[in-house]
């Protein structure tokens, strides 16, 4: 009994420490939908806020941006940004954003990890992307800020931006960053070769996409009180010919009329 009694004191105590942490939330947008998501997380966390802001900005045409950002990865000039307002070293914890570009953080927060190591802070990312990118950037940051602490971090979809809200309650909640509770998610089912039905859920989240995903093979599901959910296992082949398998998690909400999305591709 007395154990359970000074475990319960100590896993309050976490929790207040975790509550009491000073939180930023710094991010980098072009085109807005990052700002969206770091804009809620700030009301939702109740933290200071700041933008991060290339010196030359970025023009906001996707073409542009590419050939752009194609240039200073090939040279490695990399964007001069603007000095931040707020002192990070007086921070605990920052949710550090970005939409996605090449498969990784955009070139902005590039510029910002070679000039700041962030040593001994919290960092959580959170990210835009049009297909994925959530995991690759992570493992990027976690290279490129080896004294920093890379926590698990949060990514959605342009498409489904208004989801946002939602999912980053259960985010925050899930990992102690705000207080209440939800109720843990159900496991996916052991994957089996998908049928017509699910196929058909497949083609019909991810057909009107710009890029081909491939053609799924083996599916997963879930069914939680919003939702029933599904874990594709894809096949397709890469720009430059070679065979590859990703996973694609796609959703359909239990709303009346509702069209199945996809929701992330992880490759």
């Amino acid at each position: 009994m007395m154990k359970k009694i000074l475990l319960s004191i100590a896993m309050m105590a976490c929790v207040a420490t975790c509550y009491a942490q000073k939180t930023l939330v710094l991010y980098y947008s072009e085109t807005g939908s990052t700002k969206t998501v770091a804009e809620e997380l700030q009301k939702q966390l109740g933290a200071d806020i700041e933008s991060i802001e290339a010196v030359k900005p970025y023009s906001g045409n996707f073409q542009e941006t590419i050939q752009r950002g194609q240039h200073e990865m090939q040279s490695g000039l990399w964007p001069e940004l603007k000095p931040l307002k707020s002192t990070l070293a007086k921070y605990d914890v920052i949710f550090l954003g970005y939409p996605i570009w090449f498969g990784t953080y955009a070139n902005p927060i590039v510029t910002l990890v070679k000039g700041n190591d962030f040593a001994g802070k919290s960092i959580v990312p959170f990210c835009t992307f049009g297909s994925g990118g959530l995991n690759t950037s992570s493992d990027a940051l976690k290279k490129a800020l080896p004294k920093a602490k890379i926590q698990k971090g949060y990514g959605v979809r342009t498409a489904r931006i208004a989801s946002a809200n939602k999912e980053l309650d259960r985010f925050l909640k899930e990992n102690g960053y705000k207080k209440g509770s939800v109720e843990k998610l159900p496991e996916y089912s052991v994957q089996q070769p998908v049928d017509e039905a699910e196929k058909a859920i497949f083609d019909a989240a991810c057909s009107n996409y710009q890029f081909p995903l491939g053609t799924p093979q083996t599916v997963g599901k879930r069914t939680t009180d919003d939702s029933t959910d599904y874990k594709y296992t894809v096949k397709s082949r890469g720009f430059d010919g070679n065979e590859s398998t990703s996973t694609i998690y796609v959703t359909v909400s239990k709303q009346a009329g509702a069209k199945p999305e996809f929701t992330e591709v992880v490759r």
